[in-house]
């Protein structure tokens, strides 16, 4: 039971799915923050500053459409550092192992090499 357990568990998909979670967790923190310090008011001033930015009150409901721009934008950044951090580089490398595998061919195998060299004494005969 614990043997297919740990096979399942060292195989390669599942520790890239971890890392990948985890890494993905940490560059949306990053993102988050920097939307936070940076973006967000950027998006203050080009709106005209002060609290109630980008904000629209309706019967005492409170619509934060500069939450939904930051979301987006946050969304937006992740995506493109996850790609260019993890998916490019893992890319690069599979290109490269795939190039080694085609470049190096395979050995013959002793019984096909054996049969090949009495089929060429046959045929000189």
């Amino acid at each position: 039971m614990f043997k297919g357990f740990k096979e399942f568990a060292t195989r390669g998909n599942v520790i890239d799915l971890a890392v990948a979670v985890v890494a993905g967790a940490a560059i949306t923190a990053l993102v988050g923050d920097f939307t936070t310090a940076i973006i967000n008011p950027l998006i203050g001033l080009a709106l005209g500053g002060g609290v109630d930015v980008g904000t629209i009150v309706v019967n005492d409901q409170v619509f934060d459409f500069t939450l939904l721009i930051n979301s987006f934008i946050t969304f937006i950044i992740t995506l493109l550092v996850i790609y260019y951090a993890l998916v490019v580089p893992v890319n690069k490398l599979r290109e490269r192992q795939e190039a080694k595998k085609v470049s190096e061919p395979e050995p013959t195998p002793e019984d096909i090499a054996l049969l090949t060299e009495i089929r060429d004494l046959l045929k000189r005969s």
